[in-house]
């Protein structure tokens, strides 16, 4: 009985060693597969690097047999996207208008090349709408000269033109009237790109200021209404005399009560931004005022961010007000008054 007990431990022990030979087998079987594994993804890892590293000298060795290139300040301005299009576009808007102005556009640059010779003393533009032929005709026929002797004017630095906008209705009758005129007396600035209209004058001492400015080199740039008689001797030894100053604002400066009653003449819609007294700053009288080169050129620049108001007078005003501008309140151009040596008069 013994016996048997030994043998039957013998044979469980044997069972054991079997059962723990194939155990062992299999861990090893696993540890050789994990060891595999790693050492491709080490490798893999190894050779990605590797050629990182020979792709990225490969690169610095191109780099280092390029030259170093400078790039210039306008370069870098036509990168960052300053270049202004809608300016180039209005530059040749305006250029293309005083060709037109002008009849024919090889004329037109023969004659500014004669101009651009010299810095003018003053440009003076004559605001006139479709229906004031016959203010026209009298100015031609009084100060302000036509044919020869207008050119002659010319040649001694000064310029005159009567200035008006396009209609509504683009190439109708009252185009073409202005068109035939044109031809006959070669004596206008079209501002093509400015619905004329009275409604529209703020936005027409825009396009006045910022279209002369851009064409004409001249110390000093004036508008005028059409129906005004202007002493044009006395007033060019008055530009004369302030030829050297650069920002001059100068007229018959006046303020006056802002209009707040819609149903009244003169009502201003902006009445609320003048403040709790409602009187308007100082300013220039509609009919006759003179701006500067530097303060033209203002106006060019910025038009399309200058606010305007009801009144042009108060517009141009307005612009400036937050300026460095030398204001001369000359009352000799107060052509409605009754001052005896008063250089213009309404008629």
């Amino acid at each position: 009985m013994t016996s048997n007990s030994n043998s039957n431990r013998r044979h469980a022990f044997k069972a054991h060693q079997a059962d723990s030979g194939r155990g062992g087998t299999m861990t090893m079987l696993m540890m050789f597969l994990f060891a595999c594994l790693a050492w491709l993804y080490v490798g893999g890892r190894l050779w990605q690097d590797a050629e990182i590293r020979k792709l990225l000298a490969g690169l610095l060795e191109k780099n280092g047999k390029q030259e170093t290139r400078v790039v210039t300040v306008e370069e870098q301005l036509m990168n960052l996207g300053c270049k202004d299009s809608e300016k180039k576009i209005a530059n040749l808007e305006m250029e293309l208008a005083l060709a037109r102005s002008q009849g024919y556009l090889h004329k037109h640059m023969n004659w500014n090349a004669t101009l651009s010779a010299q810095r003018l003393l003053a440009v003076i533009g004559i605001y006139t709408g479709f229906g004031s032929h016959a203010n026209r005709n009298r100015i031609r026929n009084t100060w302000m000269s036509a044919g020869q002797a207008l050119r002659k004017l010319e040649e001694n630095g000064i310029v005159i033109r009567f200035v008006v906008g396009r209609s509504a209705n683009r190439g109708d009758s009252l185009d073409r009237l202005i068109n035939a005129e044109i031809q006959e007396t070669n004596d206008f600035l079209i501002l093509e790109s400015h619905e004329e209209a009275t409604e529209e004058l703020p936005q027409k001492a825009k396009h006045f200021f910022s279209s002369v400015a851009e064409y004409w080199d001249a110390a000093f740039y004036v508008k005028v209404d059409d129906n005004i008689h202007l002493n044009l001797d006395e007033f060019v030894k008055v530009l004369a005399s302030l030829r050297d100053k650069r920002r001059v604002y100068m007229g018959c400066m006046k303020s006056g009560e802002v209009i707040i009653e819609e149903s009244q003449q003169w009502y201003e819609p902006n009445w609320w931004k003048f403040g709790d007294e409602k009187s308007y700053f100082r300013h220039a009288a509609a009919p006759l005022y003179v701006l500067s080169r530097d303060l033209a050129q203002y106006i060019n620049i910025n038009s399309a961010s200058l606010n305007t108001y009801a009144h042009e007078d108060i517009s141009v005003g307005s612009w400036m007000v937050g300026l460095d501008a030398e204001y001369i309140d000359e009352r000799r151009l107060c052509c409605s008054s009754m001052v005896e040596d008063k250089i213009c008069s309404t008629g």
